[in-house]
């Protein structure tokens, strides 16, 4: 028997010995390759604790189990109801560049008005006007009309139009230009008052726009009541009227002026405006001053 296993007997001592055709891994067609569909074995995964493809489980590869430790992790971390960490460093989300709000430099809405397209503006086109204007300084007409307004404006109380005229020159002058700078600097202080409340309230606008604005609303908006003042005197009841006509101007206009500056909702832009609309109906349109 033995020598018949090994080919020393029989009659097939001159024959070649025949290949044995490679047996498939169980589950797949044992039929031989043809030249045109030659046959491609799918690949395996590694069994738990064995090598590569090719290799018996029970060689053992120390690299094989770690990878597939490793994989196993990631899956689990990409599953419903796992979470996947990352170190202190590292962005989960790449190079994706995030939203900074107010990182950068507010882009213009449109170009500067001209002195007289912007006053006319706050009173024709007031939304427009505000929007375009958001992003520019108006130093010049805001100190230089609520000046003027300053001046004038101690004619419009019937106590101190007294005083001014019968007072000498020389103290009448320095009186008016007094009342003129405080105008100014109350402008000042109200409209920083009514950007720092916007900015409390969620606003993102620019603090030299939004006082050069308050300062020109605070001014324009009076002008009809001043006018009737100096000639009725401030105690008439058609300048009365004209007063409070001119406040509810004054609030729709700060309000307004607000929303478009600051990106804000009426409700709150009417809330930023609330304390300088108390201060001039309290100092300017009912006399107090």
């Amino acid at each position: 028997m033995a020598g018949f296993r090994n080919g020393r007997g029989g009659r097939n001592n001159n024959r070649p010995p025949q290949q044995q055709p490679q047996q498939a891994p169980y589950g797949y067609n044992n039929a031989p390759p043809s030249p045109h569909h030659p046959q491609q074995w799918p690949q395996q995964a590694p069994q738990q604790g064995g090598g590569g493809y090719g290799e018996p489980e029970y060689f053992g590869d120390p690299y094989g189990a770690q990878q597939q430790h490793h994989q196993q992790q990631q899956y689990a971390a990409n599953t419903p109801g796992h979470t996947q960490m990352f170190s202190v460093n590292e962005d989960p989300y790449g190079d994706a560049a995030t939203y900074d709000a107010g990182g950068g430099a507010p882009v213009p809405t449109g170009p500067r008005l001209p002195w007289k397209a912007l006053l006319s503006g706050i009173v024709l086109r007031p939304g427009p006007t505000f929007l375009q204007m958001r992003d520019h300084a108006v130093w010049g007409p805001a100190l230089t009309v609520t000046f003027l307004y300053g001046l004038l404006a101690i004619f419009g109380f019937d106590k101190a139009r007294d005083e001014a005229i019968d007072a000498p020159l020389s103290m009448a002058i320095p009186m008016i230009l007094m009342t003129g700078v405080g105008f100014v600097v109350a402008g000042l202080i109200m409209g920083a008052v009514t950007h720092t409340l916007a900015r409390q309230l969620g606003g993102d606008g620019s603090w030299q726009p939004t006082v050069g604005l308050s300062m020109l609303i605070m001014s324009i908006t009076d002008a009809p009541r001043l006018l009737f003042a100096m000639f009725l005197g401030g105690e008439n009841g058609l300048v009365q009227v004209l007063g409070w006509l001119t406040w509810l101007a004054a609030g729709a206009l700060f309000t307004a002026m607000v929303s478009r500056s600051h990106d804000l909702p009426w409700p709150k832009a009417l809330g930023a405006s609330a304390i300088q609309l108390v201060a001039l109906l309290s100092l300017i349109k009912l006399g107090m001053l």
